[in-house]
């Protein structure tokens, strides 16, 4: 091994112009080595897989149990020895994509070179016929239900709204800089087997615990389309208790079983989620050959998130309410501390995705809620061509129908809205000192997102001073 290192060496220290036709044969060898570590490693996977017992998929009896893999104890030094494979493996197609980017070869797509073309149309043409993994990645009040719902409206996406809602509600973690870090390991390894339609992974965090892969307890069932059709809804059942249960009919318990089916049978999987906010750590995702990762990351106006929040979850926001009430001119610290991180930690996500590394790039696309509630089928369209999905005519329709209405009886968690007119409806109602203390913490992502800083109380209420700059989509190059 040591000989064949010191002649790779010495291919380098030829002179330039035998150097770049040397590329090439370094190139062919190096391809040579990957399909030798390929074969050992498949060899080791047959070896290995010989003595593997596999329960039976769930396809028969729809309340079997989870499908897993159990190996013999004798067996754990080569698992581990296969495992120990994967990075090295991986390491290794990184390289071989590297050298193919410097030697510029570049795969044809649809039979014509991409060279030159914008890098989310070459990731669009590559991976067209893929199962596309869509994670729509908020905070609360930003509106995410509202755009959550052209995905759940797709009828050939399996859509699921807060699932880690329930794994916010089962693990904790010490305050401080460990506890973010430590959810959001957490919630990335959760969303991972949720891509997979593994939904067996959100039993242990459901309380109570499901009885034989069956739940009355899934946090709002009835907001994903694909949990309240058949075959994941049985029309007749007898008449049970549902804590969140279908809208529009009756189903009964959710069975797991029949929902991970389900996901299975559509060709792409969507999900919510406003309790993941780190960027970074979605890396292991981007890279699982198994997905194909697309993050949408929606913002709001930080003046219209908070002034939402103060009423829509009042308990919460008591201290703000108090000083709002009482004339008192300073808040307390700690709360204006707690808004500026949550702003940092959107706005550092966002300059990660708009400036990505190789493993995010044409995986990452930035929206503001305020350019969807003006121009949603607009803003629906160029989100369903970044990720790659046909956009439906139902899903127009939902558009259609539910932006120019007025709101309905769900009151703060509606879908139904004349949503342009909602979108700045907090410029009327929230007192000037309390935008003052959002922009003095939020300043620097307000900047970056093109949200103006309102100087006083009358440009904050007169509507027809526009507080919000115009910006192309924002996409990560």
């Amino acid at each position: 091994m040591e000989k064949k290192v010191a002649w790779l060496h010495k291919l380098w220290d030829l002179p330039p112009g035998l150097r770049m036709r040397s590329k090439y044969a370094f190139f062919l060898i190096f391809v040579v080595i990957v399909f030798v570590f390929i074969e050992k490693e498949n060899k080791i996977i047959s070896r290995v897989s010989g003595r593997l017992k596999q329960i039976p998929q769930p396809l028969v009896e729809a309340n079997s149990t989870d499908p897993t893999l159990v190996l013999a104890d004798n067996e754990n030094a080569s698992l581990l020895s296969l495992n120990k494979l994967n990075p090295a493996f991986t390491l290794l197609q990184s390289r071989l994509r590297n050298l193919s980017l410097q030697l510029d070869i570049r795969p044809a797509a649809k039979g014509q070179e991409p060279a030159g073309e914008d890098s989310r149309e070459i990731a669009e043409q590559d991976f067209s016929h893929r199962r596309r993994h869509v994670l729509l990645m908020a905070t609360t009040r930003t509106g995410s239900s509202f755009v959550g719902e052209f995905f759940n409206q797709h009828t050939n996406l399996f859509y699921l709204f807060e699932p880690l809602w329930h794994v916010e509600r089962t693990v904790s973690f010490e305050a401080g800089g460990a506890s973010a870090a430590g959810s959001a390991l957490v919630y990335r390894d959760v969303l991972r087997q949720l891509f997979l339609c593994d939904l067996y992974v959100l039993e242990p965090f459901i309380s109570p615990l499901p009885e034989d892969h069956q739940t009355q307890f899934l946090f709002r069932r009835g907001s994903s389309r694909s949990l309240c059709e058949e075959p994941v809804c049985t029309p007749f059942v007898k008449k049970v208790f549902e804590k969140y249960r279908c809208k529009s009919r009756q189903c009964g318990p959710l069975n797991v079983t029949l929902a991970a089916e389900a996901c299975r049978r559509k060709d792409h999987m969507a999900l919510k989620a406003v309790r993941f906010r780190q960027l970074e750590f979605l890396q292991p995702l981007a890279e699982d050959p198994r997905l194909d990762l697309r993050v949408i990351q929606l913002v709001r106006d930080p003046r219209a998130v908070l002034a939402s929040r103060i009423v829509a979850f009042a308990g919460k926001y008591q201290s703000w309410k108090k000083w709002l009430a009482e004339g008192q001119d300073r808040l307390q610290e700690e709360e204006v501390q707690h808004l500026r991180g949550n702003c940092e930690s959107i706005r550092k996500s966002a300059e990660l995705g708009l400036k990505p590394p190789a493993w995010l790039r044409g995986r990452y696309m930035l929206v503001r809620y305020e350019d969807v509630a003006q121009r949603p089928l607009q803003k629906a369209r160029e989100m369903f061509r970044f990720v790659g999905v046909p956009l439906t005519p139902q899903v127009e329709d939902w558009i259609r129908v539910n932006t120019q209405m007025a709101q309905d009886g769900a009151g703060f968690y509606s879908t139904r809205k004349n949503s342009s007119e909602q979108s700045e409806k907090w410029r009327l109602n929230m007192p000037f000192k309390l935008a003052q203390v959002v922009q003095a913490a939020c300043g620097p992502a307000m900047r970056l997102f093109g949200y103006k800083l309102a100087q006083d109380a009358a440009t904050l209420t007169n509507r027809s001073v526009s507080l919000l700059e115009e910006r192309h989509t924002f996409w990560g190059t």
